[in-house]
């Protein structure tokens, strides 16, 4: 969501099936607050994509009808505006809509941009618009589900021929070492040492035997420090090869229907340096702005969320740690099924799940495949 706070996986998984309201306020609460607006407009290699994407692109903003679909603090509706758009509705669910008509107004753009507080389930347009923009995004791409809600809008507001801003989008992964897989493990261990004391307190204080809790509380801390991605700030030279593609998104074409869908892939991922074995797997995505067929982008502009040695987007990188980790020797491939879902509690949030199985001419190919899941909390 625009301007949405993304500082840390911050829509935490329920412990229960989760009532459409309380999802509705989960989701929406973070939104609402300048700090967020902050964190998200400091990051200049986001912002400045979308100024870059509009501004290089003044024809085809110039004197069209915009929708800026979860608008924040309207930075995206202002950039429209200031490219010539004749028209920008700025739709937001939360109360920032209130921070986002003061800085228009400001601005001097309240004759161009209406600001419009509602979800795009429930909001009504005047009119069809040549163009929609948003800043809909999640970790890993996906996760936050609001690219459901930009197909919405496509489909019931965006004229024929009409372009979306961003048109196209990929997600990569590629084999890693980290430190950082160990340490999860120390983690866990000292969680279960703490436990430990904890029961030994316990009983000595109370009486009380709490150890047929043990179990329980033993799978609760290994699904956290074990099968939870982290946010990562990777440095290309922890990639052990180069980033394979699993799925590429159409914007103008793709429908609900299929977003919402299973995803499936069967990849490749060649293992280029092989100093250490692979501790981890790292995500990322990038988005183009080329605009559509019919109106194509003069200028197209690709905002990549990549490793990058001179630092990262507010994205940063989804790590899925491995316990054990993978032996591989330089030249050795992984052949890996891909499969992404939503996640059943909580469908906003996602699961990762690998099947891999190294392949080559070295001692560590094998005939079998090793299977991990994480949630993308």
């Amino acid at each position: 969501m625009a301007e949405g706070g993304r500082g840390g996986n911050k829509l935490s998984r329920l412990d229960g099936k989760a009532p459409e309201g309380s999802d509705f306020a989960n989701y929406f609460c973070t939104y609402a607050y300048l700090y967020h607006q902050k964190d998200m407009l400091e990051d200049h290699k986001r912002t400045g994509a979308y100024y870059n994407a509009v501004m290089q692109n003044r024809r085809q903003f110039k004197d069209k009808v915009v929708l800026d679909v979860g608008t924040g603090s309207g930075i995206l509706a202002i950039f429209s505006a200031m490219a010539g758009a004749k028209k920008v509705y700025a739709v937001e669910a939360t109360d920032m809509a209130k921070h986002a008509r003061t800085l228009v107004a400001h601005n001097k753009f309240e004759g161009v941009i209406e600001v419009v507080q509602g979800t795009i389930e429930t909001i009504e347009l005047p009119e069809k618009v040549d163009i929609i923009i948003s800043e809909w995004m999640g970790y890993f791409l996906l996760r936050e589900s609001m690219l459901d809600s930009v197909l919405l809008a496509r489909d019931k507001f965006l004229k024929p021929g009409g372009a979306l801003y961003p048109s196209h989008a990929r997600m990569f992964m590629a084999p890693m070492r980290t430190n950082a897989s160990a340490g999860r493990i120390n983690d866990f261990q000292n969680a279960m040492y703490g436990w430990s004391e904890f029961l030994k307190e316990m009983k000595g204080f109370y009486q009380v035997d709490l150890d047929c809790l043990s179990e329980s509380y033993r799978k609760e801390q290994k699904d956290y420090y074990m099968s939870t991605s982290a946010w990562g700030n990777v440095h290309p030279s922890q990639l052990m090869g180069p980033g394979t593609c699993f799925k590429k998104y159409d914007l103008h074409t793709i429908t609900i229907e299929e977003l919402k869908a299973e995803l499936d892939a069967d990849i490749s991922m060649p293992i280029v340096d092989a100093c250490g074995p692979v501790d981890a797997f790292c995500g990322w995505f990038d988005v183009e702005f080329k605009g559509s067929e019919e109106n194509p982008a003069d200028d197209p502009v690709k905002l990549p969320t990549a490793p990058d040695a001179t630092g990262p987007t507010h994205w940063g990188q989804q790590v899925f740690m491995l316990h054990p980790s993978i032996d591989v020797a330089a030249g050795d491939s992984l052949a890996t099924k891909v499969k992404v879902t939503r996640q059943k509690v909580n469908h906003r949030l996602l699961e990762l799940d690998l099947d891999v199985k190294v392949t080559g001419n070295s001692i560590h190919a094998t005939s079998e495949p090793r299977q991990f899941n994480w949630h993308i909390d």
